[in-house]
């Protein structure tokens, strides 16, 4: 007492020996409720644990409570691996929970199988409750904006069905594997295939089952998360004669393509009929041009001596006779160089 009464250090070591006990009573007082709850459950979660898991930034509340569920179930799943899923982003409750349920319908699942497809981002909880309860899958989904799948038989009527896929989760598969979607598509693509291939409308509104067994030998769950238990066929409607409105759009185009051939001849006929006025109004120029040359040959004669005046008279008699029996028989043609 004398020290610590003359010695000022003891002091300030005594202050910090308070205050680390305070720190540790805080932290004790903190995760004591924890540490209990873990310890009753025989979860073996101890307070240092505890005290890493704040130091790490996991939420100990959560690793806690999930393990004390784990063992509880008989689940052998180690603190340090569920500290790590939480770390990487994953959901340790849920995983928890479904490895539980997993467990209690006798479905083989690991931590590890459970983890990877929890960061893979699907819901492994669902896809546990899809293998215990399969669920069913609308063809086509109505959220796409579609009620129903159109096809076209042989005898070209349009049916319009509706479908309902019950599926199981293959947990196997859910890492890598298809989506519900794939399953929708090729669930419509045998529908479309089956409608298309049938003789008749009739025989599909008959006998609406064929379209299910075909599409379920066609094996469509391969490679997708899931597996195809039955495909039921909801509903088939009749829908339009798309046979005869192609038949009719294609008679329609037929008319319009012979409209524009007949229609380009008219206009070559027209053209011809043109350039054939042109090259007659052309003859009739030259012949016009030859006429008028009759006189000057006529002087021309007279002048070498080739033609005497009787000859010439004897030539204005012929023409005198030849525009009588033209005006007796048709239209009077003037003679040679306008002279009658």
């Amino acid at each position: 007492m004398l020290l610590a009464e003359t010695n000022p250090i003891w002091w300030v070591l005594l202050a910090i020996g308070v205050i680390i006990v305070l720190v540790f009573l805080a932290v004790i007082g903190r995760f004591i409720k924890l540490w209990v709850q873990a310890y009753f459950a025989q979860a073996d979660v101890k307070m240092f644990d505890l005290i890493g898991m704040s130091l790490r930034k996991v939420d100990p509340r959560v690793i806690v409570l999930s393990k004390i569920r784990a063992v509880q179930a008989g689940l052998g799943v180690q603190t340090r691996e569920m500290e790590s899923h939480y770390l990487s982003g994953g959901n340790v409750p849920k995983v928890v929970t479904a490895l539980i349920a997993a467990n209690r319908a006798n479905i083989e699942l690991t931590w590890k199988t459970a983890t990877a497809i929890d960061l893979a981002g699907r819901d492994i909880l669902d896809a546990v409750q899809t293998s215990v309860n399969p669920k069913v899958i609308d063809c086509p989904n109505p959220a796409t904006g579609r009620t129903t799948i159109d096809a076209v038989a042989r005898d070209g009527i349009q049916l319009k069905a509706k479908a309902r896929v019950t599926v199981r989760a293959n947990i196997d598969r859910l890492v890598g594997g298809a989506t519900e979607e794939t399953i929708i598509a090729r669930v419509g693509e045998g529908i479309v295939t089956t409608i298309g291939s049938s003789d008749t409308y009739k025989g599909v509104l008959e006998n609406p089952d064929m379209i299910s067994k075909k599409v379920l030998e066609k094996g469509l769950d391969a490679g997708t998360a899931f597996t195809i238990l039955s495909i039921d066929i909801a509903d088939v409607d009749v829908g339009e004669n798309v046979g005869a409105k192609l038949q009719a759009d294609q008679a329609e185009a037929d008319k319009r393509r012979f409209q524009a051939e007949a229609e380009k001849r008219r206009a070559m006929a027209m053209a011809h009929e043109q350039e054939m006025k042109a090259a007659t109004q052309e003859n009739r120029a030259k012949v016009v041009l030859a006429e008028a040359e009759i006189p000057l040959a006529i002087a021309e004669a007279f002048r070498k001596g080739n033609l005497g005046i009787m000859d010439y008279y004897r030539l204005r008699n012929i023409q005198a006779d030849t525009t009588m029996r033209e005006s007796l028989g048709g239209p009077q043609t003037p003679p040679p160089g306008g002279q009658k």
